[in-house]
Order: structure tokens, then sequence, then C-alpha cells
């Protein structure tokens, strides 16, 4: 008789999971188990009427490693392939990302003549930034905060607003917590490998390893719409209360029967939970049996920030540049975090009015509470308000939008403070050592990205299963 493997949450990492456990020699019966009303997790889309289509959460992939050829080929393998939006790398929603610093838009440097003149918003070519990674000595603690770490290798200003702008759109977090260990690990190894993150990078990349980093995020090359239902069976699940060591892989409330009978159970990062939210490592250690109890301490000790996506659109609007979006430091302004411009990338979503421009207003992050509050009682009017002003100052559209949506994702965006890697080791230690039939996936451990949760299913799986083909 085939084991019974339960996945607990089907946002993007449960159901990659599902559908890796599903394509083995030798399938176990998989049961996905999910309390909101819809499967995808934060992955959420809006299509009005008229054809247009509206993202409340990420919105595409980078295709390039060994993380984004998996992505492209379980794509392929649903039958999705013909659902890909490809954004070639020579499109300006490629090669085009902007700062908001000092009341301006700023391309982003790129390309070696950038780099050997002045650009703003920078005082100074960023080859001097260069120069200084490069003299820098070797940083000898076993973290360090992502701004500490730019600071002390490029200088002030790259840490003050190209690191901690990308930080806010990577992360929508602060880089004077974040860890730099656990969020670019890349940039941790090359320094540590060759006293330079330059001379680091350059080896690593020319040994094939992967180039990204724990957050993984940034613009999109390639986008694809998954519509397909996972390869499992999906029942709906009140919260777990119980995961054991006594063979259970997970008990629900609600006359859910049990779970694994055999095997481990592979719970991923669940999806966005039912109102009232709730952070899912909160409610995952809640579930955890009383000899569990140092795990739950763990887990609970892996934050998370909300962040409010409010989508616009407006009829005969132009902007005043054209690229994948621009981001905003937060010496600049902490509530704002940054405006993809949806319409550049894909304006096959524009929907039946082809002029119309699709704007995305991300904000908060971990600026959220001292900007609006409890995210739980932020008023979308007061958010909505705040998305249109900064659109009207900064991208110089005076009109209201004819199309506005607002979403406040609550804990959606896990934050890799300092000391993360010892936090996952423990957790892996206990679960190692206590041999629970348990295996944490998702966003909230290695990797933030579409590609990492999906990578972290496949590698859960692996374990369990074996290699997949």
């Amino acid at each position: 008789m085939a084991p019974t493997v339960a996945v607990v949450g089907g946002g993007i990492s449960g159901l990659a999971a599902c559908y890796y456990l599903a394509r083995g020699p030798h399938p176990p019966k998989v049961l996905l188990l999910e309390a909101g009303a819809r499967l995808g997790g934060w992955l959420q889309s809006t299509r009005a009427a008229d054809g247009a289509v509206f993202e409340h959460g990420p919105r595409g992939i980078r295709p390039g490693g060994a993380a984004g050829a998996d992505t492209l080929h379980m794509v392929s393998e649903l039958g999705l392939a013909d659902a890909v939006l490809p954004v070639p790398g020579d499109h300006p929603a490629s090669r085009n990302r902007f700062l908001y610093v000092a009341g301006a838009l700023h391309k982003l440097p790129s390309g070696l003549g950038a780099l050997l003149r002045t650009v703003p918003p920078f005082s100074r070519a960023l080859l001097w930034s260069g120069l200084r990674d490069l003299l820098a000595p070797a940083g000898t603690e076993p973290d360090e905060s992502i701004h500490a770490f730019a600071l002390r290798r490029f200088g002030r200003e790259v840490a003050d607003i190209a690191v901690d702008s990308v930080c806010r759109g990577v992360f929508a977090g602060d880089c004077r917590a974040l860890s730099v260990r656990s969020c670019f690990p890349l940039l941790f190894r090359a320094e540590r490998r060759r006293r330079s993150v330059l001379l680091g990078l350059g080896l690593a990349l020319g040994s094939g390893e992967r180039r990204g980093g724990g957050g993984g995020g940034g613009p999109a090359h390639a986008r694809s719409r998954v519509g397909a239902e996972p390869p499992g069976a999906g029942r709906a699940l009140e919260p777990v209360v119980a995961a054991g060591r006594d063979g259970d892989a997970a008990r629900g409330a609600g006359g859910v029967p049990a779970g694994a009978r055999s095997g481990a159970a592979v719970p991923s990062a669940p999806a966005q939970p039912p109102p009232p939210p709730r952070w899912p490592l909160g409610a995952l250690a809640e579930a955890l049996p009383a000899e569990a109890a140092v795990l739950a301490q763990e887990l609970r000790r892996i934050p998370a920030v909300s962040v409010a996506v409010v989508n616009l659109q407006y009829e005969g609007a132009a902007l005043p540049v054209t690229g994948f979006g621009h981001l905003v430091p937060s010496l600049e302004d902490g509530a704002l975090l940054g405006i993809v411009y949806d319409s550049v990338a894909f304006p096959q979503h524009n929907g039946a009015a082809a002029a119309s421009l699709r704007l995305t207003v991300m904000l908060g992050g971990a600026w959220f509470e001292q900007s609006f509050g409890d995210p739980a009682a932020a008023a979308p009017e007061l958010l909505l308000h705040r998305a249109q002003a900064a659109v009207r100052e900064q991208l110089g559209l005076e009109p209201a939008p004819t199309r506005s949506i607002v979403r406040v994702h609550q804990a959606c965006i896990p934050q890799y403070t300092l000391g993360h890697w010892q936090r996952t080791e423990h957790i892996g230690r206990f679960l190692a050592e206590h041999r629970l039939p348990l295996s944490l996936i998702g966003a909230s451990y290695s990797g933030v990205s579409v590609n990492d949760c999906i990578a972290s299913a496949k590698v859960a799986v692996e374990r369990l299963l074996g290699p997949q083909r």
C-alpha cells in the first residue's frame, strides 16, 4: 500500500511539493490540506471583465540558474508553457530600473561606462566603490547586517541608497536588521573566499555557482499564469493541531483524517490564511506538541512584515520613464517601498483598453506599523490615498485612477534577521535528532522568491523519496 504524505498549505511551495511528490515512479498518496478558500497563497491575480489583469503578489520569475530552469520545467510539464509571457533581456523592463531620490527618478547605472562616470543619485563614480571593495579587509564576524556589510565594503552612498532600496524591493525589509549571510549568501561567501566581494563573485560565477542570494527577488524576465489543479487530493483544513512522532504526519480538526502513516509530512509555508490572517510560522508553532517546544520557539523567532499592495489603472496616461519600475530608499520615504510599471513588462494584461496604464504601489513592509498602524486595521482609503499621492508626486500622474484595488498582506514576507542561519540550523538539527515526520519548506527558511520556494519543495521531496527525474 502506498504511503500517504500530507502537504500542509496550498501556496506555491505546497503546490510544488504536490507536483514533485506525484511525478516519481512510485508516488505516494498526496493529501493537500489548505485552510483557505483558494490555492496559490500570496500569488493572487484579479482579472477584470474587460480582460485587464492585476497582480497582488509576485508577478514573475527569473528563469536563470538551476532553480529557474526547474521552475520553467515544471511549468512545461503542467502544460502551461504557452501561458508564459517572456520579457527579453533587451526589453526596457529588463534593462531599466530606477531609484527615486531627492525628488527625482534616476536610472540605476549599468554597463562599464556608467561605472566610470558620476551618475546621480551618487556623488561620484561607482568605480571608487569597487576599488574600496578590492582594498577593504575581509570581515571576521559570523554574521553582519546587510547595511553594515555594504557600508564597510562599498561606502555609505551605496549602502544608504542602492542596497537599502534593493532590500526594500526584495524583502520589504530594513537592511539594518537583515542578515547578509542569510539574505545574500553569495556575497557573504565571496568576501570570505577572496577577501573581496567583486573577486569572489568572479570566482563563483566562473565556477557556475548559483548567482542569486537567499532573496532571489527582483524584476521578472518571464511570467507564467499557473492555473492547473495540484497533482493531489485537496481538502479544506482547520489549523493543524498536532504533529508528533507516533506516525501521524498531521491530525486536523473538523473531521479531517490523519495524514501519513509512514514517511514524512511535507508542510510548506502555508498560503494566505483565512480572516483573521495568521503568521504561518506562528500557527505551525502552536500546532506542535509540547515535546517540540524548542522547535516552536525557533519558529517564532523568524518574523515577517506586512505589505499593502495598491493596484491602479489610468486611461490615456503616460509614464515619464520606461522600465520595470522604481524603488524608494528608506531615507527618502519609509512608507513607500516602490512602484512597479506593470504595463511596461506585460502590456498584454491591459485588457480591452490597450492605452491604459497599470501600476502597482507597494507600501509598508518593515515600516508598516509606524506609517499606517496595525495592518489588520489599516483603512483601505488611507492606503489608496497614499498610493495616489506617490504616483502623482513621483510619476506626475494627476488624474484619479479609473480603477483601484487595495490589498493588505499581513505577515507575508519573512525577515532573515541577524542569526537567521543559526535558527535554521537549530531547526534542522532538532528535526533530525528527534526524527520528526516533518519537512519545513517555503519562504521562511532559505529564500523568499518563487523560485526559492519551488526549489525548497524539490529538495524536501528528494530527501523523502530520492532524486526526481
